[in-house]
């Protein structure tokens, strides 16, 4: 019988998840339980002055789909507006805090034709990330595990975050044709010297000691301290930022980086990803390889040539613009980016990266165009031109909400 229930909780969602058009002639009991599968996508906990949001899509990964995106500007907005709630708190279930979007449903919607639904999945978590941005309340992000992508951009704009020994930081977009977006070509491009630019062009991965050395993150602790942080932060009555510093700070571990880190050689870094062109970047890495024989510029190296050549030109051209916007212009851009990337127009990437990585895992992926040399000046320019008249811009609350971060 439970696992009949079950089923059936699950043919409900994915009725919900991946089928625009189909009615869904239930019973009530049919409603309560699906109403119950989306609730579970993100748990809430918490009493007192403080409230926890927990991600819960473990086997996922806690992959952020539209569902959870909505629920999760509901929540904060209502708490928002509580006096009785003093902050929040937000963490994920399993290994990973958020590895990212559901770039897998967001495929077969694509696939399907469905752009409508994919418009809005980006459009609720693009707006739910500039709620963060401008939260009135302290917000508290425990990053532990798998950070990735729009796992960052739910986290990454809010007050304080917590890494940890298990924590790992990436935005990989330019492995499947896309750009990283979710906010990162703002907080990507305010990092020291032209870390960004690496970051986002390799898709590397940082661990918790790098990104709190960085500034990705605010503070670092073991994982094992995590169950003693959540309790005084519990215990907390205040909406004093200072004084949950002092908290954090108290289970705070000492970080050091390992010498193997790219955070060691950040002159380096400079010197090639300085450079104005990823062709020019390109050239300064072959040519540090060729002179010093060094692992980490051949890794290096190699990890731009399996992106999408499409996808590190517009990534480059958007972590350079970020510096000289705020998160909201950047969120804005993003959205006009994102659509273009999905549209096919200009090319597939993306699409035949999540296929590559992800669908069929060959690792082969067929990109278009195939090199740096055949992108051209105009699709760059294509991703950042305004939307057509009949295709609205990203509305954020601009006027009565003003980014801090």
């Amino acid at each position: 019988m439970m696992q009949k229930r079950v089923n059936r909780s699950m043919w409900l969602l994915r009725s919900v998840l991946h089928s625009n058009s189909r009615t869904l002639s239930s019973s009530s009991s049919d409603v309560d339980v699906l109403n119950n599968v989306l609730n579970n996508q993100v748990l809430v906990e918490g009493n007192g002055y403080t409230r926890m949001a927990i991600l819960n899509r473990p086997s996922a990964l806690n992959a952020i789909n539209t569902n959870m995106a909505t629920r999760l500007h509901k929540l904060y907005r209502t708490w928002e507006e509580d006096p009785h709630i003093a902050f929040l708190i937000i963490k994920g279930s399993g290994r990973a805090f958020a590895a990212g979007g559901d770039i897998v449903a967001l495929y077969h919607l694509i696939n399907q034709g469905k752009m409508e639904v994919c418009k809005e999945f980006f459009r609720t978590i693009y707006t739910f990330i500039y709620l963060i941005g401008t939260y009135m309340k302290p917000h508290v992000a425990l990053l532990n595990g798998i950070t990735m992508g729009g796992g960052a951009g739910v986290s990454i704009p809010g007050t304080f975050r917590v890494a940890t020994d298990k924590t790992i930081f990436a935005t990989p977009e330019v492995l499947i044709g896309f750009h990283p977006d979710a906010g990162a070509s703002f907080y990507l491009s305010h990092l020291p010297g032209h870390l960004g630019e690496y970051l986002a062009l390799t898709g590397e991965k940082l661990n918790g000691v790098e990104m709190v050395t960085c500034g990705l993150a605010t503070h670092y602790s073991l994982s094992a301290r995590l169950p003693l942080i959540e309790e005084q932060l519990g215990r907390l009555v205040t909406d004093d930022p200072s004084v949950i510093e002092t908290t954090l700070e108290q289970y705070g571990d000492l970080v050091h980086l390992d010498s193997r880190s790219v955070l060691q050689r950040i002159e380096i870094v400079d010197k090639c990803f300085g450079h104005d062109t990823v062709e020019e970047i390109v050239d300064a890495l072959e040519i540090a390889a060729s002179e010093t024989k060094d692992a980490w510029c051949i890794s290096t190296l190699n990890r731009l040539k399996e992106a999408c050549p499409l996808s590190l030109k517009v990534s480059l051209r958007s972590i350079r613009e970020g510096r000289f916007q705020t998160l909201d212009q950047c969120l804005s851009r993003e959205y006009r980016m994102t659509l273009q990337g999905i549209s096919k127009q200009i090319s597939g990437d993306y699409c035949e990266g999540v296929r590559a990585r992800v669908i069929d895992k060959d690792m082969a992926p067929k990109w278009d165009p195939p090199t740096l040399e055949k992108v051209s000046e105009d699709m760059v320019d294509q991703y950042f031109l305004p939307l057509s008249e009949s295709e609205p811009d990203l509305e954020l609350p601009t006027k009565i909400r003003e980014a801090f971060f």
